[in-house]
């Protein structure tokens, strides 16, 4: 038998979705199954899937309805607070670029997963662990995705009112994303890319279609302005600026239009010591107060010497 108790954030939902939330690893089914068989109480009384749970209600879960594999899975609902994790699972203080507003905003370093196990959200569960108010609804996560090999500002949330604040601004377009990466061959002069995608999800890889072509695949939109800063022989330092998020959008769109990112062979760039080069610059959006907000991550210390090797210095970012 597991009993919750409601916090604040989890007043008003449903007790369905509420259960999902509080039992990520139990299959929806086994929830289901548990609420048509009345085998959860809500103070006490069964209910229905739909019944609205207020704040410091008492949720008592009875296991008898579901498998031994499954009621292993519900022994370990979602922490309400005061969660650890392992020390190496730290963030450093340079690390943080900005918090306020139910935001945390930081400087993820390349090669560590966003996701997972020992990822920044581990780091970040950890950092906020004894701050976070109980609840047993929200979790603080990432509200937008870098890839491993990327590095750079990310923003996670620290409210549930900040993680559907900046949301909605995703949803409408309003928050500005720009990224500094290395480019194979001379681009002189700036270009938007307006184009086609696909997923593979098999071969993770994304895939830039002509319009027409692939009829029955779910093709995604992506835009992506680029803006030349300094040229070498063989590769160009550049601006991006990206209107549209898609997965590996633009390593796809770089290597469709014979501008490879250094270092990315998944995508057909040459090699470079170290993987690709490719880092979330600035994010600017509207703080709640509608004062514009501008985040800049200082530049990785690999990207750095890298471009003073090439270029002779780092030319002064916008």
């Amino acid at each position: 038998m597991l009993t919750m108790i409601a916090a604040p954030d989890d007043a008003g939902r449903r007790l369905d979705r509420l259960l999902r939330k509080a039992l990520p690893s139990l299959p929806l089914s086994a929830i289901h199954r548990l609420l048509r068989k009345r085998r959860v109480l809500l103070d006490g009384k069964p209910t229905d899937a739909a019944a609205r749970v207020g704040e410091g209600a008492t949720i008592t879960v009875m296991l008898d309805a579901i498998s031994p594999p499954e009621t292993a899975l519900a022994a370990k609902p979602r922490q309400t607070s005061g969660a650890r994790h392992p020390a190496h699972a730290a963030l450093t203080p340079e690390s943080i670029l900005w918090q306020g507003n139910g935001l945390l905003i930081l400087n993820k370093p390349a090669g560590l997963p966003t996701h997972g196990e020992d990822s920044l959200e581990t780091r970040v569960c950890a950092f906020l662990a004894d701050t976070l108010p109980p609840s047993l609804s929200f979790k603080s996560g990432p509200l937008h995705r870098l890839d491993t090999p990327t590095s750079g500002a990310i923003v996670f949330s620290t409210s549930l009112e900040g993680a559907r604040y900046f949301s909605a601004l995703i949803r409408e377009q309003r928050v500005r994303k720009r990224y500094l990466t290395l480019l194979g061959g001379h681009l002189d002069k700036p270009a938007r890319w307006e184009d086609a995608l696909f997923r593979d999800k098999a071969a993770k890889r994304t895939l830039v279609v002509e319009t027409g072509a692939a009829p029955d695949a779910k093709l995604l939109r992506a835009v992506t302005a680029v803006y030349p800063l300094a040229l070498h022989a063989d590769c160009s330092l550049v601006m991006v600026e990206i209107s549209t998020g898609k997965t590996h959008q633009i390593r796809a769109q770089a290597a469709f239009h014979g501008y490879p990112l250094l270092g990315d062979r998944k995508y057909g760039g040459s090699a470079l010591a170290g993987g690709l080069l490719l880092h979330a610059y600035s994010l600017e959006f509207p703080a709640p107060d509608g004062e514009p907000l501008v985040i800049k991550a200082p530049l990785p210390r690999a990207f750095y010497r890298y471009v003073n090797a090439r270029f002779g210095t780092c030319p002064e970012l916008p």
